[in-house]
């Protein structure tokens, strides 16, 4: 297997990590055992932008590509590919904390629908 192609895996993997912390709280109101694996990583992706962080498979895929000829980049993952998307200038300090709090706004939603559903079943329950 290329060096490219595992680049291309590590970023296709941390793309579907971010969805992941972005929307699987929601995913975790129908599947309520998936809040235990969701729950660290949605703590881990709003830590990464409120810290300033970089997330360690930014540096990774970045070591991939220049293993495999090609030029690695600066910054991190939301910079190189999120952020062209979703905003049209740089990321700066300021749109970090607010893609955390979007993070937490979202996942705090998601798990006090879940909570609301799982109080729900459990008075269901009662005898």
């Amino acid at each position: 297997m290329g060096w490219r192609l595992l680049a291309d895996i590590v970023l296709v993997t941390h793309l579907l990590f971010i969805a992941f912390v972005v929307a699987g709280g929601f995913a975790a109101v129908r599947w309520p055992r998936l809040a235990w694996v969701h729950a660290p990583c949605f703590v881990w992706g709003a830590l990464i932008e409120f810290a300033g962080w970089i997330c360690p498979l930014t540096p990774l895929e970045n070591s991939l590509r220049v293993a495999s000829g090609q030029a690695g980049y600066s910054g991190g993952f939301i910079e190189r590919y999120l952020l062209p998307i979703v905003y049209p200038g740089a990321l700066n300090r300021e749109i970090q904390i607010w893609l955390g709090v979007a993070v937490l706004a979202l996942n705090l939603v998601a798990y006090g629908w879940l909570i609301r559903r799982i109080r729900a079943a459990a008075v269901s329950f009662r005898p």
